[in-house]
């Protein structure tokens, strides 16, 4: 397998301040990870600068002007408890839409068979309208929705295993059939949203699991209800939200994941993008919060992507 590395230096210029778990050293242990022999062959890309108009794709002008006149000229300006602005936030939020575009360019022009964009800020919680969760603007849909129009896919799959819920990007394709959204995440959680009801135009497929679930019920739920609605669904892209903050020794979440866990998904998820869209994922960063659980998955993850 032809597998992209999405990352760059740049990241780490958003700042968060002290404490806050949403951090830069996180990009940090996953690039020493993925520093490892075995990664020799993974292919590493420089991400281009995003647009507005790719950002537009999913968030109005009015939500872009809102987030660069928010970006103090020094120290940290905080939208919500939760998500920070610091001076290096713009162009770190930028590169990240850029590097998830690319990576869409790259894969559906062949060019690769995948690609891991190791991005932040993270993006599933930020809704059309309103950054949150850490979120600026909602990568995920963004590239789902800049390959639905750029490269005319009748249907794009996400698969978001983040421990939160995707609020974002639920709320960004809740009435648009050609775009299946499915998660499973812990509830109730932040954001607070997920339930099973919630199920858009058929297109919604929310999978709670309780705190303190391990990869059984994990693998359970996913050979029952996603991976069917995957087989159903017959995607021509499949994307990832590839949050790991699911993990045992996560700080933020009570889900009692393993790396072998994500080794399973992984794998399960490349079966069907093998059986109908010739193997194509585009796999993004969203949580992960303990910074040794966080690297040793996404090693397993990248690993799996590159036929490992």
């Amino acid at each position: 397998m032809k597998t992209l590395y999405y990352s760059h230096p740049d990241f780490l210029l958003h700042e968060t301040g002290r404490g806050h778990p949403e951090c830069a050293d996180r990009l940090i242990g996953i690039d020493k990870a993925l520093d490892q022999p075995m990664f020799a062959n993974l292919i590493r890309q420089t991400p281009p600068m995003g647009t507005e108009q790719q950002i537009g794709l999913i968030h109005p002008v009015e939500h872009i002007q809102r987030i660069r006149d928010a970006i103090p000229t020094q120290g940290l300006h905080h939208l919500d408890p939760d998500t920070v602005l610091s001076p290096g936030s713009e162009k770190a939020a930028f590169l990240a839409v850029g590097a998830v575009c690319d990576a869409v360019d790259q894969v559906l022009t062949d060019k690769a068979d995948n690609a891991f964009c190791a991005v932040r800020p993270p993006g599933h919680h930020a809704e059309p309208k309103r950054a949150m969760g850490f979120c600026l603007f909602n990568n995920i849909a963004i590239a789902a929705e800049y390959a639905r129009q750029h490269y005319h896919l009748a249907r794009a799959a996400i698969v978001d295993f983040d421990v939160h819920h995707g609020n974002g990007t639920q709320a960004a394709f809740y009435h648009q059939p050609q775009v299946l959204y499915a998660s499973s995440h812990e509830m109730p959680h932040y954001p607070g949203t997920g339930h099973p009801m919630e199920t858009g135009v058929g297109n919604i497929i929310n999978v709670p699991l309780a705190a303190g679930d391990t990869g059984a019920e994990f693998r359970k739920k996913y050979e029952s209800i996603i991976l069917p609605a995957l087989y159903n669904f017959k995607p021509d892209l499949l994307l990832i939200s590839a949050g790991f903050d699911a993990h045992k020794d996560d700080p933020l979440a009570s889900i009692r994941l393993m790396e072998d866990d994500y080794r399973w998904v992984t794998q399960a998820l490349m079966e069907i993008a093998g059986r109908y869209c010739k193997g194509r994922i585009i796999s993004v960063l969203e949580g992960g919060y303990g910074l040794k659980a966080l690297a040793t998955s996404v090693t397993v993850h990248v690993k799996t992507l590159m036929g490992g």
